[in-house]
Parts: structure tokens; C-alpha cells; sequence
């Protein structure tokens, strides 16, 4: 096991295709992402609960396509015409649901890229009829698009997500904390997060080691 410093390092996580692990939860998104590029209209969005691995599909995809990923946010109508020359994911679009200037850059790379002959991924939570957008001809559109759904993990997935999580921070508990962990938490990509993030610092504050009584303190405290 990885010796813990006296100060908390930055989880690095692993977006490689052999990182991904497939469950029922998962598995046909990931035949929907891995059917490109015979994706129907040459687009797809990925949809799914918060930490659920959207964005590791998108890099999993760009690393098959050749495609960038930028933020919805950042989207401006002057980077359009570069970016709608290669494949494009645009991530976390509901997020631009008050943003009539991104809405609309979002609009002219949709129709370009496509125009182009490229292939347009984006992401959410929800389905693109709940992102909350404003502008008519792109919600429109993107309503219509084929989505790939991640949902809420089963044991199978969240015991390797939890075990994923930990070793992201450059730390490997035994089975034994795992199990105990899948048994008592709540079942979300969120949670996981949350505990692997608490029972790591509370390893680095109390200077001990992860285990299953420490990750049962932190998770009836």
C-alpha cells in the first residue's frame, strides 16, 4: 500500500478504455458509444447521475475518434468553425441552460460539425428535454438525439468504482473495506465519492491507514 504524506495530493483519475468497468449498469452505453461511427445522425449524448462516467466515456470515445472535449460553458461562436473541423464532445450542456450565448454557439457547432461530416458527442444528467435550454431549434435538435443512459451503479460497479476511487488517490484497501462499504452506504457514483474523499483525509488527519474500521468511523460519524 501507498504511504500517505502529511498533506492531502489531488486525485489523478483514470479515463483509459481498460479503466472503464462494465456492469449492467453501463454496458449499453457503452455499446452506443462504441457503435461510432454508425451513430444515427452522427451524434449521441451520454446521460447519467453525477460522477456516473460520462466524461470517462467521452475520453474513452475521443481516444477512439480523434475528437476534442471542452466544456459547454466554454463554447464561443468564434471557435466554432476550428472546432467543428474533428469530432467534438461538448460536456456537462445543461449547464449553459441561462447562457443564450453559449446556447447559440452550441447551435452553429451542432449544424457545422454535422455539415462537416464529423461526429458530435455532448453529455448531461438528465435527458436533453430537462437541460432547461432556451433556444427552440437547439433543444429541438438535441431532444432528438439517440442517448446512451448510465444509471446508479449495482454492487458490481460500485465495488470497482470504490476501489477505482481510492486508487485515483494512490491508495489500495483490502476487500474486506470494500465489501463493508458497498453493504452500508448509499447507492450513487455521488456517495462514493463523498466517502473515498472523507475516509482519505481522515487517513491523512488521524495518520492511519484505510481500513474497514476507519472507513466505518467516517461513515457513522
Amino acid at each position: 500500500m501507498a504511504e500517505q504524506l502529511g498533506f492531502d495530493l489531488p486525485a489523478r483519475a483514470a479515463l483509459g478504455r481498460d479503466d472503464f468497468f462494465v456492469s449492467d449498469a453501463n454496458a449499453m452505453a457503452l455499446a452506443l458509444v462504441d457503435s461510432w461511427p454508425n451513430w444515427a445522425g452522427n451524434k449521441l449524448a451520454i446521460i447519467g447521475p453525477e460522477g456516473s462516467g460520462k466524461t470517462h466515456l467521452a475520453h474513452v470515445w475521443a481516444a477512439q475518434s480523434g475528437a476534442r472535449i471542452m466544456d459547454a460553458a466554454s463554447l464561443t461562436k468564434d471557435a466554432v468553425p476550428d472546432l467543428a473541423q474533428s469530432p467534438i464532445a461538448v460536456e456537462n450542456v445543461p449547464a449553459i441552460a441561462e447562457d443564450a450565448a453559449a446556447q447559440d454557439a452550441l447551435f452553429h457547432l451542432h449544424n457545422l460539425t454535422l455539415a462537416e461530416g464529423h461526429s458530435l458527442l455532448v453529455t448531461g444528467i438528465s435527458e436533453p428535454k430537462h437541460w432547461g435550454l432556451t433556444l427552440p431549434d437547439l433543444k429541438s435538435r438535441l431532444e432528438g438525439t439517440t442517448t446512451a443512459v448510465l444509471k446508479e451503479p449495482d454492487d458490481a460497479l460500485l465495488s470497482i468504482l470504490l476501489a477505482k476511487l481510492f486508487v485515483d488517490r494512490q491508495l489500495t484497501p483490502n476487500t474486506e473495506t470494500i465489501a463493508y462499504m458497498v453493504k452500508h452506504m448509499d447507492r450513487s457514483f455521488a456517495e462514493a465519492r463523498r466517502l473515498v474523499r472523507d475516509i482519505d483525509q481522515a487517513s491523512l488527519a488521524k495518520k492511519r491507514k484505510v481500513s474497514r474500521a476507519l472507513a466505518a468511523e467516517v461513515m457513522n460519524s
